[in-house]
C-alpha cells in the first residue's frame, strides 16, 4: 500500500495567537520571545522578514533590523493551551499522528484514498481547525514525511499542496539545497562552497560523493534530496532525558547566585521526575563561561527523585566544574538513564516525615503549579518552572522555532 502522509504547520503560531488575543496586532511587525539582550525570537511576522528578521535569532539584533517592530514576551501556558486545542481536533479526526513540536504534526492518511480520498480529507481537517481556533494553518501532502515537510513550508503562508506519487524528485528539484530538513547553514555553507545551489545538482551527484563530503549525513541529505524517506510517523516517544539551562542576562561570578539556580532547577526537575513516576541514574552539570567555552560534568547514582538527595550531588558537580574563576554566561542540569517507578525510600536515612513531605509539597504544585513552593535557597532563581508535564508525550513548548 502506498504511504500517503499529511504533515501540518501552524503558521507563525506564537504570532498567530497573539494575534488571536489582539486584533490590533494584525497586519503590524510583530516579535514574540525574550525581551532581554540575549533573549532570542520564538517566533516572527511575515512583516518583519523582508527585513531579514528570522526565529531563533538574536532578539536585540531583530530590533535593530526591524525597529518598528511590536515586541511581545509571549507566554509559554497561551500558547500550550491553543496547540492542546489544535491536537484534540487532529486526535479527533485522525487515527495515527504524531506531533513533533508545539506548532507542527505529521498523520499517517495511508488508505484513505479507497474511502474519501486523503487530500480531500486533509483539506476539510485544515479548514475545521481554521473554524475553530482562527489559526492560518498549512499542510503538505505526498508519500513520506520530508517531502511533506518541505511541501508545506512551499505552501506557506495559509495554504495546501499535494505533491502526487512519483513527482518528488521534479517537486525538490528546482528548490535551494537549504530547504531540503537537516540542512543547517554549516552544512549549507559547506554545500555552497562546493557548488551546490540547488536541489536538483545534489539529485544528479552519486550518493557516495556526498558521503565523502559529509560523512553519514551525507547520505542521509542525499536521499532526503532524492525525495526518499521511510521515517514512520511515531505516536509517542519515551524520554530518555530531562534538562533545563539558564542564560543569565548578564554574565556572573556570583557563586552564591548560581548555587541557588542549580538548587532551584534540581528541585523543579526532581519534581517533574516525581509527577511522572520517573526515575535517574545519572545527572551532569554544565557551565558556559563569558569566552564561550562550554564545560560539563556527570555522575552516575543509585535510582532517584528525591530533592535531599539530587542537591548534594549536583553542588558536588558544580564544585568539581567550576575552577576557572571566570564569569559564567550559563549553566544547565541534565537528568538521564531515565526508568519508570516510584521515589525509592532509602532504609538507613528516609523518615515517614520525609516522605510525607515530599507527598505534601507535591500536592500543593500539582494544585497550585510549579512554583508555588520552593526552596530559600532558590528564591533567586524563582523564573524556573515548566508549563506543562514533561512525561506526557507532548514536545517542549520552547522548540517550536527549531529546525528539524
Amino acid at each position: 500500500m502506498t504511504k500517503t502522509i499529511l504533515h501540518i504547520d501552524l503558521d507563525t503560531f506564537y504570532v498567530s495567537v497573539e494575534r488571536q488575543l489582539n486584533r490590533e496586532l494584525q497586519n503590524r511587525p510583530l516579535l514574540v520571545g525574550g525581551t532581554g539582550d540575549r533573549g532570542v525570537v520564538a517566533a516572527c511576522s511575515y512583516e518583519t522578514r523582508g527585513f531579514g528578521v528570522h526565529s531563533g535569532m538574536p532578539m536585540k539584533m531583530a530590533r535593530e533590523l526591524c525597529p518598528e517592530a511590536v515586541v511581545i514576551r509571549g507566554n509559554a501556558g497561551t500558547y500550550s493551551q491553543y496547540s492542546d486545542v489544535v491536537t484534540e481536533i487532529i486526535k479527533e479526526k485522525v487515527p495515527l499522528f504524531e506531533k513533533s513540536s508545539i506548532d507542527e504534526f505529521y498523520a499517517d492518511l495511508s488508505g484513505m484514498d479507497r474511502f474519501f480520498g486523503a487530500y480531500k480529507y486533509a483539506t476539510e481537517l485544515r479548514q475545521k481547525i481554521i473554524n475553530e481556533t482562527g489559526l492560518p494553518i498549512s499542510f503538505g501532502l505526498s508519500v513520506n514525511k520530508v517531502v511533506s515537510k518541505v511541501a508545506t513550508n512551499e505552501a506557506k503562508p495559509n495554504n495546501q499542496l499535494k505533491v502526487d506519487k512519483g513527482w518528488e524528485k521534479p517537486f525538490l528539484a528546482p528548490l535551494s539545497i537549504k530547504k531540503i530538513p537537516m540542512v543547517g547553514d554549516k552544512t549549507y555553507q559547506t554545500l555552497r562552497n562546493l557548488g551546490l545551489r540547488q536541489v536538483r545538482t545534489v539529485q544528479e551527484m552519486p550518493m557516495e560523493v556526498m558521503q565523502r563530503v559529509l560523512g553519514a549525513n551525507g547520505t542521509v541529505i542525499w536521499k532526503r534530496a532524492n525525495g526518499m524517506d521511510n521515517t514512520p510517523v511515531i505516536p509517542f516517544c519515551e524520554r530518555k532525558s530531562i534538562s533545563t539551562e539558564r542564560t543569565f542576562d548578564r554574565d556572573t561570578i556570583d557563586v552564591h547566585k548560581l548555587k541557588g539556580v542549580l538548587i532551584a532547577m534540581t528541585e523543579n526537575l526532581a519534581y517533574q521526575l516525581r509527577r511522572g513516576e520517573k526515575l535517574t541514574a545519572c545527572i551532569s552539570v554544565k557551565i558556559r563561561y563569558s569566552d564561550f567555552n562550554t564545560y560539563s560534568k556527570q555522575l552516575r547514582i543509585p535510582y532517584t527523585s528525591a530533592d535531599h538527595i539530587l542537591i548534594p550531588k549536583i553542588l558536588e558537580l558544580f564544585k568539581a566544574l567550576y575552577n576557572r574563576r571566570l564569569l559564567v554566561r550559563l549553566i544547565g542540569i541534565r537528568f538521564s538513564h531515565l526508568v519508570s517507578g516510584n521515589y525509592q525510600i532509602n532504609l538507613f536515612d528516609d523518615t515517614e516525615e520525609i516522605l510525607n513531605l515530599y507527598n505534601a509539597l507535591d500536592t500543593i504544585r500539582e494544585r497550585y503549579g510549579d512554583k508555588s513552593v520552593i526552596r530559600a535557597a532558590g528564591l533567586g532563581a524563582k523564573t524556573i518552572g515548566r508549563m506543562h508535564n514533561p512525561f506526557n508525550g507532548q514536545p517542549p513548548v520552547v522548540l517550536a522555532h527549531r529546525k528539524q
